[in-house]
């Protein structure tokens, strides 16, 4: 617990804010286990849903045998974002 008039100091990031271009989406990717998320993804694709075409979904047999080095591997290659579902 905090005692009264003591303030708590937030560290400032030493990066500039900068602005998100216009139209700009993220790229995304989804590392999806075969009998879990993939399924509710083929499901979704049944359904006639659409997926935007900035994610692209790869299934796995097991996300739990991920090696850490794929995702690392995608932010390399200049994936944004890295979703893993199982």
């Amino acid at each position: 617990m905090i005692p009264d008039g003591e303030k708590i100091h937030e560290q400032q990031s030493p990066e500039k804010p900068q602005e998100t271009p216009a139209g700009w989406q993220a790229n995304i990717i989804a590392f999806a286990c075969h009998y879990c998320a993939f399924a509710a993804a083929d499901l979704a694709g049944v359904m006639r849903l659409s997926y935007s075409p900035n994610s692209k979904v790869v299934r796995l047999p097991c996300t739990g045998k991920l090696d850490h080095i794929y995702v690392l591997r995608a932010f390399e290659r200049g994936i944004d974002g890295v979703f893993v579902a199982g």
